[in-house]
């Protein structure tokens, strides 16, 4: 039942634009990783690649021999991807756990695994695919969240099934046999809305300029503090996400 909310377009429904507005930072993040370890990744795969931007981005900041490939169950999802494609770059309405033969030098999974009603047996079985794993996890537990009764929120509008803290994550990937390399915290940049800024009509410039506004004020306390302490910034307001490498 679960997984029919990515199917039946349900999840779609909630989320238009299929978090294609996330991409550009997440991509970021990603190259952040790559450089810090000194990888050059020639075959890239992304499983629950939604509609296909984290690669279609990734392949223009990447070597040109480099090959791409994306698997994702969301017939919807999929759909979107489809105008990306091309020589270095093929998406696959598939599920990935049921490709017998497949090995990359990198796997991608972003936001993915708390979607996940079995996220062991998925873990489990993409860890000989691949020599590296990029996994990014929401941290969804914190003193805040608990507090405003966020984390109900979080499934219903996101799917969340399952929810993390640093710690959580990374005693999660030790106990299923994976090598943790490194990792870092992660947040979605403020006003990303303003690329589209002279398009908007004004009464929604208004909107949204109040809204992050709000948004940022109350992230500010959480900002300031991370630059003190990161974790402790991490478990009381939850606004980050964990970026991880792992083989």
């Amino acid at each position: 039942m679960v997984a029919e909310t990515y199917i039946n377009g349900d999840y779609l429904s909630k989320n238009p634009l299929w978090h294609t507005d996330e991409s550009p930072w997440k991509v970021q993040e990603i190259l952040r990783m790559l450089k810090r370890n000194h990888l050059t990744p020639r075959t890239i795969c992304e499983v629950g690649c939604g509609a296909g931007e984290n690669l279609h981005l990734l392949q223009k900041n990447l070597d040109s021999d480099c090959v791409f490939q994306g698997f994702e169950i969301s017939p919807q999802a999929f759909a979107m991807c489809k105008s990306k494609e091309n020589e270095g770059l093929r998406f696959h309405l598939a599920d990935f756990t049921q490709e017998r033969d497949a090995f990359y030098d990198l796997i991608l999974v972003m936001d993915v695994v708390e979607h996940l009603e079995d996220y062991h047996a998925f873990l489990r079985n993409i860890h000989p695919k691949s020599r590296y794993k990029i996994i990014q996890l929401p941290l969804d537990l914190s003193v805040r969240s608990v507090l405003l009764g966020q984390v109900d929120g979080f499934r219903q509008q996101f799917g969340h099934l399952h929810y993390f803290t640093k710690e959580l994550a990374l005693q999660m990937l030790d106990d299923l046999g994976y090598k943790v390399v490194d990792y870092f915290y992660t947040t979605e940049p403020e006003g990303k809305w303003l690329k589209n800024w002279n398009n908007l009509p004004l009464l929604l410039k208004c909107k949204k300029l109040l809204g992050s506004t709000l948004r940022t004020m109350l992230r500010l306390p959480g900002k300031l503090s991370f630059k003190v302490n990161e974790d402790l910034a991490e478990r009381i307001w939850g606004q980050w996400r964990l970026l991880i490498l792992v083989e």
